[in-house]
């Protein structure tokens, strides 16, 4: 069985340049026919599935509202490919932020989000720099040199992290702490005149982890950023445009198999990347097509296990996947289906114990509502 067919729904990395198109910079064009305005500003919600928003539409009547369209994340569908997606307008093929964990040639498997080993947890920043990993000019460096001001509202604590510095550089940083701040920095910049704000807010993510999708604690949380939205909308500058996205979905998962406790799925395996509903195993020279079948054989129906090509092929990680990023891919790569997942129980302790995961190629993970709002 092959994954759910999205065709026909723009990707998030069209978000950015439609935005830019709309205030007029000529290089990019306005793929998702977005109206004219004088200042554009995308806030993403992390973790914000459209499942799971029209679910809980009582909990978000302004979101719900609002969402008449929908976008697709591409795979992985985890928070640094989402994050590059915004930042550099492509795809994980492309900009080769390929899962939450990968393994760069030469130096180990990376975490993308902490820029840390994987297995060791030693810092990488001096092994790989942020402008390496990710060397193509970011969607805020393009804006800058046609004489847009861009300014990335965001937690203080990410300021300058390397994953900032891969996927923002270009734009002025501006460290907020609390709801309250993100949205007056916002509405600020928006009123400056000919701007473009990228905002971010993470905790709907981070309760759905601890807590599960749907659960009172991501609610209620879930009710805050509707008012965040809602204060946003009403503050907007004549001419100011709001875009409100999400970077993947979330789904409870419900049945896990213990990847280090299954001697099969370990045989000739050098490496394991990537997260719990989506995997990258990196095989031992000449292991590849054994390690493809005991995958396949084990996992079962539980998740779509592909080999790199198959999975490049069709189309996982975008039309294009360019020489730099295709060894960052694993020589098989497994997609959760339902809400499986394959966890390491002991080598990503915290990983495994979070209730609400995400990775895969389900709709629940892939699809993202797309607010459009004007002032």
């Amino acid at each position: 069985m092959e994954p759910p067919q999205i065709t026909g729904i723009p990707h998030l990395g069209q978000v950015v340049p439609s935005l830019l198109a709309a205030v007029g910079v000529s290089e990019f064009v306005n793929t998702l026919t977005l109206p004219e305005s004088r200042s554009a500003a995308v806030l993403l919600i992390d973790g914000l599935g459209w499942e799971l928003l029209h679910e809980h539409a009582a909990d978000a009547p302004v979101l719900a509202e609002l969402a008449q369209r929908q976008l697709r994340v591409g795979f992985p569908s985890t928070t640094a490919a989402g994050l590059a997606a915004i930042g550099t307008g492509l795809a994980s093929g492309e900009h080769g932020m390929v899962g939450y964990t990968f393994e760069m040639p030469g130096t180990g498997v990376l975490n993308a989000l902490r820029w840390c080993s994987h297995e060791n947890g030693g810092d990488l920043r001096g092994a790989l720099p942020p402008r390496e990993v990710q060397p193509l000019q970011t969607t805020f460096e393009r804006a800058a040199a046609a004489g847009i001001d861009s300014a990335v509202v965001s937690s203080a604590k990410f300021a300058d992290t390397a994953l900032t510095r891969a996927t923002q550089r270009g734009a002025r940083y501006a460290g907020v702490h609390a709801l309250g701040d993100l949205a007056a920095r916002t509405l600020d910049v928006l009123a400056e005149g000919r701007a473009f704000c990228y905002a971010y807010h993470n905790e709907v993510d981070m309760l759905g982890h601890l807590y599960g999708p749907g659960s009172t604690a991501w609610r209620m949380q879930l009710r805050q950023v509707d008012r965040l939205v809602e204060s946003l909308v009403d503050g907007l500058p004549p001419g100011a445009l709001l875009a409100v996205v999400a970077d993947h979905g979330m789904v409870a998962v419900d049945g896990v198999l213990d990847i280090d406790e299954t001697p099969d799925l370990l045989a000739g395996v050098r490496a394991i990347g990537g997260e719990v509903r989506a995997r990258h195993v990196y095989a031992e020279p000449g292991a590849a097509d054994d390690v493809l079948a005991a995958w396949r054989e084990v996992i079962g129906d539980r998740a779509w296990v592909r080999s790199r090509d198959e999975a490049i092929e069709a189309g996982w990680f975008g039309h294009t996947v360019s020489d730099r990023v295709r060894p960052r891919i694993g020589d098989v790569v497994a997609a959760a289906r339902g809400r499986f997942g394959m966890v390491r129980e002991l080598a990503e302790a915290v990983e495994s114990s979070l209730i609400g995961q995400h990775g895969s190629l389900t709709t629940a993970e892939q699809l993202v509502p797309l607010v459009i709002a004007q002032g």
